[in-house]
């Protein structure tokens, strides 16, 4: 028997580390939302450990940065070949291969941005975002399993079974897929995916030992070469490990725990095995990321393998903060649906850029399919904080534009995070991307266009937040400012809610408003501008 419907906004499916973050970036603007998840919790192998700057500035808008420990400022992800961790070392490997471009150091994305990302297991990461959604009024309901789902013009019917095995139904406006690699969802909407594919069955063993010893040097990556077995060993930094197989070869405890004491080169210690994984190394995107009012996010639009970029968890941590501020805007009707569709011109792309690009890193080129030839490899901090997008929701960004560039060469182009400098404000030192996330952003030099935003504020509901540089922030040199946003000391830049560019008028027109309201109804798709 199946109970009355319940209603939400957006209904958000999969309450790992992407759907967590999704109900936590719509509950920041206000929307209602529920998570549904088939598990009871956090799964036992913690997956993924690294988080990129971006995804620490987005935490940081939220809240939640402070919670999160900070990679340390001398941090260097190290790789070396080893016979086992107490035998003999061979070469370490770098962290990234080198471009003709100007070279960057991990730590120069300081230079770009107010962190080096976050250094915290998935598991321990979930749980915060749990916490914080849950203080947002979020409705979290795990062990409760999508049966089944229909959309139609006004909204998406989902047939839910919760743990007492009683079936309800949840009604919303839209739905949000973040059910994984595998995802049902995307499978019935018959969406296609395209990529390298399946690669290899990998199999995995998580158990803990006391093997802090051999972090000393500041590797946590290991390759594992014997002439009889060869694995690969990494360090959670919490006193586990994980060790994977390049193999689908299911092992008892016994063999398990020979084959970790063959890695660790010794067998005097107590080694405990806390759970095994089989996943599959594919790589695969999906075909469209949006169906009429359901949304693929995360693993379920694209599956990208483990990298030295960490662009799987990292990318789908984009894709819903991308989204989430749209359904608000669309919501709350200050913006029509057709905003919406900016989602998947904007991220689909970047999800094929970053596939690109794992395929052309050291780590993956053995696994490039037939003749296929590696493309060209684009700086770490380009493809991390200099993505480029082009949909109806921009503005000036031409397909002579290439996918990404380093911060610093782009300059404030339309369709780019707009650029992080520090201000100070009210007597205290502020990053410039402190301004965004909330509301739309017009910044400026220039009285005329702070009334203009103003103006444009009272004759719709797009929400456009004036901020006149040298009246409501100082810089020490006001270059800096417009160096950085390409801009001279009349013009405007008009940034978005998630803190890209929308639009930038390089000088000031004859009508500031009329030019400022005739973007917004293309940019913000505005429902109501006079």
């Amino acid at each position: 028997m199946t109970s009355k419907c319940t209603e939400s906004p957006v209904v958000v499916v999969g309450g790992s580390l992407v759907g967590l973050s999704a109900a936590l970036c719509l509950a920041f603007h206000n929307v209602p939302v529920i998570v549904v998840d088939r598990h009871p919790g956090s799964l036992p192998h913690p997956r993924a450990i690294g988080y990129t700057p971006r995804t620490m500035e987005i935490y940081r808008a939220l809240g939640i940065d402070k919670k999160i420990p900070e990679v340390p400022a001398d941090f260097s992800l190290r790789r070396a070949r080893v016979e086992s961790l107490a035998g003999t070392w061979h070469e370490e490997s770098a962290w990234t291969e080198k471009t003709e471009e100007k070279s960057y150091s991990y730590s120069s994305f300081l230079d770009s941005s107010t962190s080096l990302g976050g250094f915290i297991v998935q598991d321990k990461l979930e749980a915060i975002l749990r916490e914080a959604t849950l203080q947002r009024g979020v409705d979290l309901r795990y062990s409760n399993i999508l049966l089944s789902f229909e959309q139609d013009d006004e909204g998406v019917t989902a047939l839910i079974k919760n743990t007492d095995g009683q079936e309800y139904t949840l009604r919303a406006s839209y739905l949000i897929a973040a059910d994984g690699h595998r995802s049902s969802i995307r499978e019935k909407l018959g969406i296609q995916r395209d990529g390298r594919g399946h690669m290899q069955t990998t199999r995995s063993v998580l158990f803990r030992a006391p093997l802090d010893e051999y972090l000393k040097r500041g590797i946590s990556q290991f390759n594992i070469d014997q002439p009889d077995f060869k694995a690969f060993l990494t360090s959670y930094n919490d006193g586990r490990w994980v060790l994977m197989f390049s193999d689908d070869i299911e092992r008892d405890e016994a063999t398990l725990k020979s084959l970790i004491y063959k890695a660790i080169g010794r067998s005097d210690m107590d080694v405990e095995i806390i759970t095994t994984g089989r996943w599959e190394l594919t790589a695969l995107v999906a075909e469209k990321f949006q169906s009429g009012r359901i949304f693929l996010a995360g693993d379920a639009a694209h599956t990208l393998p483990p990298n030295r970029g960490g662009y799987g968890a990292n990318t789908g941590i984009a894709d819903v903060h991308n989204l989430a501020w749209k359904l608000a805007a669309v919501l709350s009707g200050a913006s029509t649906p057709e905003l919406l569709e900016s989602y998947d011109l904007e991220r689909r792309p970047v999800a094929w850029l970053r596939h690109q690009q794992i395929f052309a890193r050291a780590d993956y080129k053995v696994h490039l399919a037939g003749d296929a030839k590696p493309e060209e490899v684009i700086d770490d901090i380009a493809v991390e904080l200099g993505q480029l997008y082009r949909s109806k929701a921009i503005l000036g960004a031409g397909d002579d534009l290439p996918p990404a560039l380093r911060p610093d060469q782009w300059a404030g182009q339309p369709g780019t995070r707009a650029p992080h400098f520090w201000f100070t404000k009210d007597g205290q030192t502020i990053s410039s991307l402190d301004l965004f996330q909330t509301s739309w952003v017009l910044l400026s030099e220039s009285a005329e266009w702070t009334s203009a935003a103003a103006h444009a504020s009272r004759e719709s509901q797009i929400e456009v937040q004036p901020v006149q540089v040298g009246v409501d922030l100082q810089l020490a040199d006001v270059n800096v400012f417009r160096q950085a946003m390409g801009m001279s000391v009349s013009g405007a830049s008009l940034v978005r809610p998630d803190g890209y560019i929308a639009w930038r008028s390089t000088g000031l027109p004859s009508d500031p408003l009329t030019m400022l309201k005739d973007v917004l109804r293309q940019v913000a798709c505005a429902r109501k501008l006079l």
